[in-house]
C-alpha cells in the first residue's frame, strides 16, 4: 500500500501563485509515476502534470510556461508549482501515484485531494 497526503492548496488572486505538496509512504519500491489530476464538480479528473521515477516531467499543454513538477525523493514529497494561476485552474487536485504488479498490471493510489480557488 502506498498512502500520499496532500497540502499546500487554497484561496489567491488571479496570477498568484501555490506549491502543492504530495508526501509519499509506504510501500513505495514499486512506483514508476507520480503526479496530479484535478476535477470540478460535475466533470471528471483531468490529468494535470506527471513525474517519473527518472525524474522525466510532463505538464498539461495548458498549464505549460506556468505549473512545475518536481520530486525530493530524500523527503518522499512531489510538488507543483502553480505561478500566474487563473480562474480555470480553481478545482480540487489529487495527487496520484502508480505503482507496478508483477509485469503488467498496475495499482493506482489517490490522495484525498486539496482546494485550489482562483479568484478574478
Amino acid at each position: 500500500q502506498v498512502q500520499l497526503v496532500e497540502s499546500g492548496g487554497g484561496l489567491v488572486h488571479a496570477g498568484g501563485s501555490l506549491r502543492l505538496s504530495c508526501a509519499v509512504s509506504g510501500n513505495i519500491a514499486n512506483v514508476y509515476v507520480m503526479g496530479w489530476y484535478r476535477q470540478t464538480p460535475g466533470t471528471q479528473r483531468e490529468y494535470v502534470a506527471s513525474i517519473s521515477r527518472d525524474g522525466l516531467p510532463r505538464v498539461r499543454d495548458s498549464a505549460k510556461g506556468r505549473f512545475t513538477i518536481s520530486r525530493d525523493d530524500v523527503n518522499s514529497t512531489v510538488y507543483l508549482q502553480m505561478n500566474d494561476l487563473k480562474p480555470e485552474d480553481t478545482a480540487a487536485y489529487y495527487c496520484y501515484a502508480a505503482a507496478a504488479r508483477g509485469l503488467k498490471d498496475r495499482d493506482d493510489y489517490w490522495g484525498q485531494g486539496t482546494q485550489v480557488n482562483v479568484s478574478s
